[in-house]
């Protein structure tokens, strides 16, 4: 029992590490992407709904208190409270849904799968919200259709095939983790 802990805990900071390195790592284009989501569908995949969440939490909250885990070496609150916070945000609730499928549903792949699309439908909507909310508070207003073609549309593929590669990786991996998720 106590090895499942350790085992755990070990397991979820590797995750959040993961996810604060993946943040870093750009593939450029127009809009440059990060592997960012990619490190949270992989972490929730692996370790579950909860241990996936906590270590969502944990990268967030290692990013509010100001250590440059979020993209382009960002951190602090005001990371969080500019036009992209949202999306930060967004991870939460991308974890939690696949959290809720998972309990819903189990741990087979085609429901992980629906849940990773249904929390990337999430964040883009909790993201662009904020998005919207803060674009138009600081320089001038923004019109969803507009706000949509900046921080969704160019992500949508990238975003799916960062799905298909955490799935596959988690379809690989599962076995390798110590612990009975």
């Amino acid at each position: 029992m106590k090895t499942n802990r350790l085992y755990s805990t070990i397991y979820i900071g590797l995750c959040a590490a993961l996810i604060a390195v993946c943040s870093q790592i750009q593939i450029p284009a127009a809009v440059p992407f990060t592997l960012q989501t990619f490190a949270i569908f992989l972490a929730c995949g692996l370790l579950g709904g909860k241990r996936g969440t906590v270590s969502v939490l944990i990268y967030i909250l290692l990013g509010a208190v100001g250590l440059p885990v979020f993209a382009g070496f960002k951190g602090g609150i005001g990371a969080l409270l500019g036009t992209t916070g949202g999306y930060i945000i967004g991870f939460i609730f991308t974890a939690l849904i696949m959290w809720l499928f998972e309990k819903s549903f189990g741990k087979k792949m085609i429901p992980l799968a629906i849940s990773m699309v249904c929390g990337l439908i999430i964040c883009y909507a909790f993201g662009t919200a904020w998005f919207i909310y803060v674009y138009t508070n600081t320089k001038e207003p923004v019109g969803i259709l507009t706000a949509l073609s900046w921080c969704v549309f160019p992500f949508i593929i990238p975003d799916m095939i960062k799905i298909a590669l955490a799935l596959a990786l988690t379809s690989r991996l599962r076995k390798l983790i110590p612990f009975r998720t």
